[in-house]
């Protein structure tokens, strides 16, 4: 019997895919709780996610929804992620 190990380059590919999907997911679900008046997503939450990996999904939320694009903090971190986690993708885990 073989076993097949998957790279770790495969892993961090699919995490990312995760991770942006759900901060996309969050901006939008947070934008829309803010239009409802109704209790939302704390925006710790919010960068967390963009810090661990999910910064492309929230650069394009954030512009997608036009949510928390008046506060720079959102920008700086996710544009930071951005460069971070491409740096990540196609230099380290090419």
């Amino acid at each position: 019997m073989t076993t097949t190990t998957i790279p770790y380059s495969d892993i961090f590919r699919y995490y990312l895919i995760i991770i942006n999907i759900v901060s996309f997911i969050l901006y939008g679900l947070d934008k829309t709780l803010a239009k409802h008046d109704m209790y939302r997503i704390p925006e710790k939450v919010l960068l967390g996610v963009s810090l661990i990996g999910g910064s492309y999904g929230g650069l394009l939320g954030m512009h997608i929804f036009h949510h928390k694009t008046k506060k720079p903090i959102f920008n700086v971190i996710n544009i930071l992620g951005v460069i971070v986690y491409s740096y990540l993708l196609f230099v380290k885990f090419k």
